[in-house]
């Protein structure tokens, strides 16, 4: 029988430590911990969303396992090596928190526990969206994980650790996964278009990578969607239609007309985009890097920029951007989302020139100061 499609995020999933990308403190401690046989019995990998988090635990999981005792390097083609990526290795149990969140699932579990394992060295328990786990669950947990047998590790994973019982963070080792640059997934991106066969416009990789905010999984699986839509060549024009994007060009048109107060081309601008589909909130977002550049682009130059179309100074810039970051939850969740984000641009552009009280009562003492004293007669 013919194998189905696998998508790109599973087939570029890292099979070693090397192939893991964005997360270099995170390897190097793992690579560290495994070379001096400091091994913890629970991890905790914190971050956002396709930034690593269950490949690591697999990939940690693996190097535990490797045959002839753990290694850095363990072998891709051994039979336990493939069935740990592959997901069906009796002794790394993988478990979904939202789903197995009562006291009864974390009973059983303590209960296989005490088991050896069947085929490995170590029995692991790679528990995602740990976060999801009830108090009870938590409580019940708490005992095993202070003090497990010697053959069994815990790997948990997940996106909001502030919601992890502080009694159960403190049992762990905890790693903080970091949003990858747009850089490096851009980077992966080339790797994995050339080795498909699949000629990508550089523009449409940033676009992309922009677009994944920080996560792999994400940019990979827009990857995926854009060569279905596309086949073998994607064009960054292709990118900004399908998911509501504009140009960088564009963005800056929209800054300048900020920056020089005019509100017809702000107006008519927001017309298009709206007609065009586009979505206003990435917009917004896309502006917000593009002031926030000029703004350090202000700073950087003595306290001036022209990057908005006029020479505006860092405490106009800054206005700017406090009011376009202030907008962002009326255009999120507004009734009317060209209405409240038309509202925002023009509110951006008037507060830019406005002057903060405290900077004016400074000007005007300043200039007091300077006046000739009234002679007494």
């Amino acid at each position: 029988m013919e194998k189905g499609y696998q998508v790109i995020a599973r087939r570029w999933r890292p099979k070693q430590f090397d192939e893991l990308v964005g997360q270099d403190h995170i390897v190097r401690t793992l690579r560290n911990a495994i070379d001096t046989k400091r091994i913890a019995h629970a991890y905790l990998f914190v971050g956002p969303r396709g930034t690593g988090k269950t490949s690591t635990a697999r990939l940690f999981a693996k190097a535990l396992n490797a045959e002839g005792g753990p290694s850095t390097t363990p072998d891709n083609e051994s039979e336990i090596s493939q069935a740990i990526m592959g997901g069906s290795c009796m002794d790394v149990i993988e478990i979904d928190g939202a789903s197995n969140n009562g006291v009864e699932q974390v009973r059983a579990l303590r209960d296989d526990c005490q088991y050896a394992p069947t085929q490995c060295t170590f029995k692991i328990y790679i528990i995602d969206e740990v976060h999801m786990l009830s108090t009870g669950a938590f409580n019940a947990l708490l005992k095993t994980l202070e003090e497990p047998p010697e053959h069994v590790k815990f790997f948990f994973a997940t996106t909001e650790a502030h919601k992890v019982l502080p009694t159960i963070v403190s049992r762990c080792q905890r790693f903080e996964f970091r949003p990858i640059s747009d850089n490096v997934i851009a980077d992966k991106l080339t790797e994995i278009s050339k080795a498909e066969g699949i000629e990508v416009e550089a523009e449409a990789i940033a676009s992309i990578a922009r677009l994944a905010n920080g996560g792999m999984r994400d940019a990979q699986s827009i990857l995926d969607q854009m060569i279905s839509f596309c086949g073998s060549k994607i064009a960054d024009s292709d990118v900004l239609d399908v998911y509501g994007l504009v140009s960088g060009e564009r963005i800056a048109e929209l800054a300048k007309a900020l920056g020089s107060l005019d509100y017809p081309a702000i107006i008519a601008a927001v017309d298009i985009y709206a007609e065009e589909g586009r979505d206003l909130f990435r917009i917004l977002q896309d502006l917000e890097v593009y002031v926030r550049k000029a703004l350090l682009d202000a700073i950087q130059n003595g306290g001036s920029s022209d990057q908005l179309g006029v020479a505006l100074t860092t405490e106009s810039i800054m206005r700017m951007l406090d009011a376009l970051n202030r907008g962002e939850t009326s255009v999120q969740r507004g009734l009317s989302e060209k209405v409240n984000f038309e509202v925002v641009l023009l509110k951006a552009a008037e507060e830019s020139r406005s002057r903060a009280i405290d900077s004016l009562i400074k000007q005007l003492a300043g200039a007091g100061a300077t006046l000739p004293e009234k002679k007494k007669p």
